[in-house]
């Protein structure tokens, strides 16, 4: 690895697809440390035009030039999505220079701290963003990097002055191994992500490997609920690892038990119990499952030396994070919510939480979802599931599927999971066509009802131009 600079990547880092979520955050965090930055991106959006103003050089557009941004050569960080055969990935690899994977970069970054690292197949962005705001609340002033940005401060990366670093480890291409962390969250762990690792086995694997990487000495926290999660906790405890536990309580062995939840307007009243005390928390953010990742994030928080007090403070001030349910507006009644959930099991969570926010909202309210499948790997594999999560809504809204890094496969179509959704035909559409999704969606509205718009791809841009659909709608006939 070139050079010595203080972020253990060299004075000068150029990052390949700098606009991404895992990426920007790494971009954001050097700049703070006096690294000079430059990187390119298909694509201008916010979080290259923050970059920009931050002092990063960024082009848009993939060109070998671009390696020459900066005054002298630099290392490149790249991540899984890049392909060999982009033009700068091409070029640093004939001039020799530094190579660097995205969780391997930012591993670099977290040393000389006490690394908390959250993972899971689901929830990983939410609990890692709820251990932030909650030891922000004890008046530490942890560095963190979040595969979302918080509400409150529109950031997901901070160079803190703390001694802690609170990651998203991310575990689908393994990668998450690179961090030692001294204290680690894993949710769950349900077979995601094949298209990388092969198989189920493979996939369950990784994280074994992950518990692995836990420092001497150190804590996994584990839902007792998940049964991938308490496998894998048993694996931790064979190995000297501390283990503590959090879920409902059915297993009885709980360091932090769910006693009630109770949903309430957008958020929820929520009872537990944590060493033999019983605590209150009023959380903001909806879901059984999202106070499940609360529990989570308060007994990582408590192992970091939290005091209970500000830990419960942080959680009742978390107000969520930027795709994840995320509320885009009103209009004509109808509300509409974004979210990134892309697996069944995510699609299923995020469906009930929408229906106790629209059973607090008034009686009668619909839940109408327009989903975009991500991946053709992922709709093969899930379509019959993603079928039977959908069906959790009253009306769905199927669009094609976003492809991302793969390229398409015969046969494997949205209308595998139209298909699969178990609700009368008249309530089940396939709507191929971006620029129809908003007037169907709309047309399917009456007030008090609640739209979703879900999935990782670019299905979080039709929010905003179903409003606009409502409120055209809304004039029309006024």
């Amino acid at each position: 690895m070139t050079g010595t600079g203080v972020s253990g990547l060299g004075e000068r880092v150029h990052l390949i697809g700098i606009g991404g979520a895992g990426m920007s955050g790494i971009a954001r965090i050097l700049l703070a440390r006096g690294i000079a930055v430059s990187g390119s991106d298909a694509k201008d959006s916010h979080a290259v035009l923050a970059l920009r103003a931050l002092g990063a050089r960024i082009e848009v557009g993939h060109d070998a030039g671009h390696l020459e941004l900066l005054d002298g050569p630099p290392t490149v960080v790249v991540s899984t999505a890049i392909r060999e055969t982009n033009p700068e990935l091409a070029a640093a690899r004939t001039r020799g220079l530094a190579v660097v994977h995205r969780a391997d970069a930012l591993a670099a970054l977290t040393s000389g701290r006490r690394v908390a690292a959250v993972a899971g197949t689901h929830g990983k962005t939410s609990t890692t963003s709820m251990l932030t705001v909650a030891l922000q609340h004890c008046g530490a002033d942890p560095s963190f990097a979040i595969g979302g940005d918080l509400a409150a401060s529109g950031a997901g990366a901070h160079h803190g002055g703390g001694d802690v670093f609170v990651v998203e480890a991310d575990e689908s291409d393994g990668s998450f191994t690179a961090f030692s962390p001294r204290v680690a969250v894993v949710t769950n762990v349900e077979p995601d992500h094949l298209d990388h690792h092969g198989s189920e086995q493979a996939y369950r694997s990784v994280f074994e490997a992950f518990v692995g990487r836990i420092e001497p000495g150190g804590t996994l926290i584990s839902c007792a609920d998940d049964p991938g999660a308490q496998v894998l906790a048993r694996y931790a405890e064979e190995r000297g690892l501390t283990v503590r536990r959090y879920g409902r309580g059915a297993t009885g062995e709980a360091d932090a038990t769910l006693l009630d939840f109770h949903p309430e307007g957008p958020g929820a009243r929520v009872r537990v119990r944590h060493r033999g005390v019983e605590l209150a928390v009023r959380l903001s953010v909806p879901g059984e499952h999202m106070a499940l990742n609360a529990l989570g994030a308060f007994l990582a928080g408590v192992e970091l030396g939290g005091p209970v007090d500000g830990l419960l403070a942080g959680l009742t001030a978390f107000d969520g994070v930027r795709r994840r349910f995320e509320y885009k507006g009103g209009a004509a009644g109808v509300a509409v919510y974004d979210d990134y959930a892309h697996h069944p099991t995510e699609v299923a969570a995020t469906l009930r939480a929408a229906r106790e926010v629209a059973a607090a909202a008034g009686p009668g309210g619909r839940v109408l979802v327009a989903f975009q499948p991500h991946l053709y790997s992922r709709t093969r594999t899930f379509a019959a599931e993603f079928g039977q999560a959908l069906a959790l809504a009253d009306e769905v809204v199927v669009l094609d599927i976003y492809g991302a890094r793969e390229d398409p496969e015969p046969g494997v179509t949205a209308m595998l999971i139209t298909d699969a959704v178990a609700l009368p035909s008249d309530r089940v559409h396939h709507v191929p066509s971006w620029s129809e999704v908003p007037r169907v969606v709309a047309g399917l509205t009456r007030p008090g009802d609640l739209v979703l718009t879900m999935g990782a791809g670019d299905v979080t841009v039709l929010g905003p131009e179903v409003l606009l659909e409502l409120e055209r709608r809304a004039g029309s006939t006024g």
